[in-house]
């Protein structure tokens, strides 16, 4: 199977001023494409030509593994943004936010602090148990909880290349603003 890079489905500019659109050019146009492009050069000829992307992940290690699930990571990721985004959840998923934490707002605290203390590269999620229970995992590097038998539902990207050209060395402000623009709507149908 040959993977190619998903169209964005907003314009590069749309995200702005939250994300702008040198950011999208360089985290979308080069290191997305460039995991894309690194992926298809490691599997063919390999057991994991014919694979779906997630049975990459869940059966490769090292390289391949890094390039398949940075691939889905960051498809998953910019799926999920929206320039009219930024409410909150409802129905079903904000009853189960607010069962866990008490509020969208306790939520989102924990959700942030969780990604200003992921050391290093990594990223945020908010995934879900096989009895639908939520939980906010962070996991280094290309981590994908998928293989720990979590189903995501949200993500933030906190690797340097997400956020630096518009907030430099301030993890913490590009944490506090991504929510102007998630696309709640989808993440909702994810849960």
């Amino acid at each position: 199977m040959i993977f190619e890079l998903p169209k964005l489905p907003y314009s590069k500019n749309a995200l702005a001023p939250t994300i702008s659109e040198k950011t999208i050019e360089f985290h979308y146009g080069k290191h997305h494409q460039a995991y894309v492009d690194n992926l298809n050069k490691l599997i063919t000829g390999s057991e994991f030509e014919k694979m779906s992307l997630e049975e990459i992940i869940k059966k490769s290690v090292g390289g391949v593994f890094n390039n398949a699930a940075q691939v889905w990571n960051h498809t998953f990721y910019f799926e999920a943004l929206a320039p009219k985004g930024g409410e909150q959840p409802k129905g079903k998923l904000a009853e189960a936010i607010n069962e866990k934490w008490g509020s969208f707002e306790k939520f989102k605290a924990e959700f942030i602090e969780a990604g200003k203390t992921q050391f290093g590269s990594g990223w945020v999620w908010l995934v879900k148990d096989a009895s639908e229970k939520l939980t906010i995992m962070k996991e280094g590097n290309a981590g994908n909880p998928i293989t720990k038998g979590f189903t995501p539902i949200f993500t933030i990207d906190v690797w340097e290349h997400a956020y630096y050209l518009d907030y430099q060395n301030k993890r913490p402000a590009y944490l506090d603003e991504i929510w102007k623009i998630i696309n709640w709507d989808l993440v909702e149908s994810r849960f």
